[in-house]
């Protein structure tokens, strides 16, 4: 049985990115004082994954209105990301750090490494500014992630981080009515 790694702060690491044309060092220690979202995926040249990587980039604005990086990572190595960046137009679209992880070093550290296959999960990590994990999700490697959605639970998780004493409830939107957990409300939703 595993242990949650809800709440708890991301493991060292340091990395090389493709990002913005450029070859960018990339550390645990990026992403603190800020929002991050670390997302997983297989592999660049497959099928599914730039689906969700083109979604996660004609949504990049919003998600850096809210104070919000992305962080893709694969166990390709950021030539890899270059080489797809240059080749796809729907990668081409992308303006956050490709991570590489040709060792699986991170990938492991997030506890989504496929070892028979040397490939990562679909994992997506939203981490706070303190640098810890307040969302996990991960998916089959056929169903492929909603970039809305996940915008909705940042937004929920931001929310709740500023907010002491407010929690979300199911489908919470922005601007909807949050809870206040009490004694009251026991047996009342």
């Amino acid at each position: 049985m595993s242990t949650s790694i809800i709440n708890t702060e991301v493991k060292p690491f340091k990395a090389t990115a493709f990002h913005n044309g450029k070859f960018v060092a990339v550390s645990d220690a990026d992403l603190k004082g800020k929002w991050s979202v670390v997302f997983f995926y297989p592999a660049d040249f497959t099928f599914v994954c730039p689906t969700e990587l083109g979604d996660l980039a004609d949504n990049y604005a919003v998600f850096r209105d809210l104070g919000v990086e992305i962080y893709a990572v694969s166990t390709d190595t950021h030539f890899t990301h270059k080489a797809w960046h240059d080749t796809s137009e729907t990668i081409g679209k992308i303006r956050f750090p490709m991570v590489g992880d040709p060792t699986g070093a991170i990938t492991r550290n997030f506890g989504v490494m496929i070892e028979e296959a040397g490939l990562a999960e679909r994992g997506t990590f939203v981490i706070d500014p303190q640098g810890r994990i307040q969302i996990v999700e991960i998916n089959a490697g056929g169903i492929g992630r909603d970039a809305a959605e996940l915008l909705r639970k940042v937004k929920a998780a931001q929310y709740v981080a500023s907010h002491p004493g407010e929690v979300c409830p199911a489908k919470w939107k922005e601007g909807d009515k949050t809870l206040a957990p009490s004694l009251d409300l026991v047996g009342k939703i």
